[in-house]
């Protein structure tokens, strides 16, 4: 019997996504979990893994184009099967994986204001503008309007070309059919490449400037929002002293080309703490509260005019030096857009760390279906008053602990936070 594949709900809420690139071919023999397409979200380019075996005998959906999530966007066959009998026994549409051309829908305007309706797939709008070759002109007096001739790049194309300054009219794409890809704004040289043209200032202008959503900010916002409206959320907090955790920090990166990180570190605790109250290792779901073996803990990644929370699977078990050699490299794929597809899906809880911008304490929002998020601020000398009335100096970090209330009461949420805290202070526990 054949497989068919289907678009797969990578972000949460997502009803579209589109393949950018497909990694096989017509006939190509496909095995379970082997990346077959790069599926490209609101946030990322995430690489598409097969969760069943065979050839593939068709390619449903072009390189490029949008399809709904849960839509079929390629065959299996089986083994012994054609591709005909696989494609015929699957009853889905064989119009192939046809290069998008202008008589497509798949072209969008490259800075029209994107918008949860607006996905590779929608059809193109005139807009008033210079014609391809030339940057943008403000067009005055009574001079009719110009038509700009469509471009075909894709929403995280025209994102990032808008968060660099690139005016993609002036740029000739790489890809098929013409499209602007990522690889040709990788490709310009920072001082060379072509910017978009500002509108000039008058004196009767707004005393403000309109920038519009990207798709990653309106996902941001539709996931947060989705968060605090039916999540019930509660925060806890409480000062962990990491003197001795910063010496054994310290300690292990003499000598070390890739240094371990207080993120690593605290991370590692998270883990350790949530094999010490395996009840807060849960999340809710509409017919029982689901507890984990393991620690699978997301880690908040900052991106230009967004985040992402790539998950980190088994932060418990793994070695302080590997588990910082993951969260680097994903934070690297995060930044580049090039995600994997399981780094985006499950865990039960997530750290979002601002000691680094010199944050002393903050609130995070809970990222569904996470049950908590640690908000960890900056590691901070601070007058301590010692068991005996003594002022001393310690360095302390502030922890806030955001729970859903539905896993976590709150006797619950402060136990996690405790276990927590000891594991930071006596440091040495979390490597044996």
């Amino acid at each position: 019997m054949p497989v068919v594949v289907r678009m797969p709900a990578l972000a949460a809420g997502a009803t579209e996504a589109a393949v950018q690139t497909w990694l096989v071919d017509v006939g190509d023999p496909v095995r379970v979990g082997q990346p077959i397409a790069e599926i490209e979200t609101e946030k990322a380019v995430v690489e598409f893994e097969a969760d069943a075996a065979g050839t593939v005998a068709e390619l449903l959906v072009a390189a490029g184009a949008a399809a709904a999530v849960g839509a079929p966007i390629a065959v299996l066959a089986a083994e012994g099967e054609s591709a005909e009998d696989a494609v015929r026994a699957a009853g889905v549409a064989t119009t192939g994986a046809a290069t998008p051309d202008a008589s497509t829908p798949d072209a969008a305007p490259t800075d029209a204001a994107p918008t949860d309706a607006e996905k590779p797939a929608a059809p193109a709008t005139p807009e008033v503008s210079a014609p391809k070759g030339g940057p943008a002109e403000v067009q005055s007096g009574s001079a009719p309007a110009v038509t700009r001739e469509r471009i075909f790049a894709s929403p995280l194309v025209r994102r990032l070309a808008k968060e660099r300054g690139i005016a993609l009219e002036s740029l000739q794409g790489s890809g098929p059919g013409g499209r602007i890809v990522r690889r040709d704004l990788d490709a310009l040289p920072a001082a060379s490449a072509p910017r978009s043209a500002p509108a000039p200032a008058s004196a009767d202008a707004a005393p403000y400037t309109d920038t519009p959503h990207t798709p990653m900010r309106r996902a941001i916002a539709r996931r947060l929002t989705e968060s605090v409206t039916t999540i019930p959320q509660f925060t806890v907090t409480a000062h962990a002293r990491v003197d001795r955790l910063l010496a054994l920090r310290a300690e292990i990166n003499e000598g070390r080309t890739e240094r371990i990180s207080l993120n690593d570190l605290v991370l590692k605790a998270v883990g350790a703490a949530l094999t010490d109250v395996p009840e807060a290792n849960a999340v809710w779901t509409d017919d029982a509260v689901r507890r984990f073996a393991h620690a699978d803990i997301g880690v908040a990644v900052a991106l230009d005019g967004g985040l992402v929370t790539p998950v980190v699977r088994g932060v418990d078990r793994l070695p302080l030096g590997d588990l910082s050699t993951r969260v680097r490299e994903a934070s690297e794929r995060a930044r580049a857009g090039r995600l994997r597809q399981g780094e985006l899906e499950g865990g039960s809880f997530a750290v979002s760390n601002l000691g680094m911008l010199g944050v002393s304490e903050f609130t995070a929002i809970i990222n569904p279906p996470h049950s908590g998020i640690l908000a960890v601020g900056a590691a901070e000398r601070r007058a301590v008053v010692a068991d005996d009335g003594a002022i001393t100096v310690a360095t302390l970090l502030t922890l806030t602990l955001t729970g859903d209330h539905r896993v976590l009461d709150g006797a619950l949420a402060a136990r996690l936070l405790a276990a927590i805290v000891a594991r930071l202070e006596s440091p040495v526990g979390m490597l044996v």
